[in-house]
């Protein structure tokens, strides 16, 4: 039987990379899947090709979240995925010194607001039943200081706080509502392709971009699906308030020899 069957799941930013890899597991795996992204034409594309449905969100509009609230009042599943690093148009400074407020913002609507809002959307979408969901893909970034991407590094280290008071407060309540953090480090998705290139330069790029992480190489957005699956099944029935971290083993420490 598969994993998922009978299971309603929405995914957040699944047009592509982590999230598209993930819905497409969920489907693969039984579930009903909602493909969300602000990008219509690649969400509606993703969702044809996987055989899912989409419904366009913006993470940031709480009208994008009531419209989804009428479309899916029921689901077992809720997936925070969708995110941005501040880079996206170009280089823009993000260290502590000079960044400015209006960037810092644009980071913390889509990764936190984003992720509060989808939190309390799948609380209100899943508490008749009593029994959900809630997996946030936070980041290795959400655990460390990354002094060049400051906003990103915050928004991410206050997801994975927010999905420890949202597990503590479903459970507080009496339901078996779950709520996890998945903490992902390099994996080898769209958001990487400005800075690795297509020339012959890709492959030096790429391994010096890992050259710090012990298993020397970028993690796939199918390792983070397979994570995700486990979480929303019933097999991790008894995870709530966990976080999980795809890293490679970069947070284990260093892989050099001691002297």
């Amino acid at each position: 039987m598969a994993r998922l069957n009978n299971k309603i799941c929405v995914v957040t930013g699944a047009a592509q990379g982590i999230g598209k890899a993930i819905a497409t597991a969920f489907q693969n795996e039984g579930a009903t899947v909602i493909v969300t992204d602000i990008d219509e034409a690649l969400g509606a594309r993703t969702a044809v090709e996987i055989g899912a449905r989409f419904e366009k969100l913006d993470v940031r509009s709480e009208a994008d979240w009531q419209h989804l609230e009428k479309a899916m009042p029921v689901v077992d599943v809720v997936v925070n995925n969708a995110g941005i690093t501040g880079f996206e148009s170009g280089a823009v400074a993000h260290d502590p010194e000079h960044a400015r407020l209006e960037d810092w913002h644009a980071v913390h609507q889509v990764n936190l607001d984003g992720t509060f809002l989808g939190c309390r959307y799948a609380i209100r979408a899943m508490k008749q039943a009593g029994a959900g969901s809630i997996i946030n893909i936070s980041s290795r970034s959400g655990l460390v200081g990354i002094p060049l991407a400051a906003a990103y590094a915050s928004s991410k280290a206050a997801v994975r706080n927010h999905s420890k008071s949202v597990a503590l407060y479903c459970a507080q309540q009496g339901w078996t509502i779950r709520c996890n953090s998945i903490h992902p480090a390099a994996i080898l998705t769209p958001m990487w392709e400005p800075m690795l290139g297509t020339g012959p330069e890709r492959e030096l790029r790429m391994k010096a971009l890992v050259a710090d992480t012990p298993l020397k190489r970028f993690g796939s957005p199918e390792e983070v699906a397979a994570v995700a699956v486990m979480l929303a099944s019933d097999e991790a029935a008894y995870m709530t308030g966990t976080e999980i971290n795809i890293d490679g083993g970069l947070l284990a420490g260093s892989a050099a020899t001691p002297k």
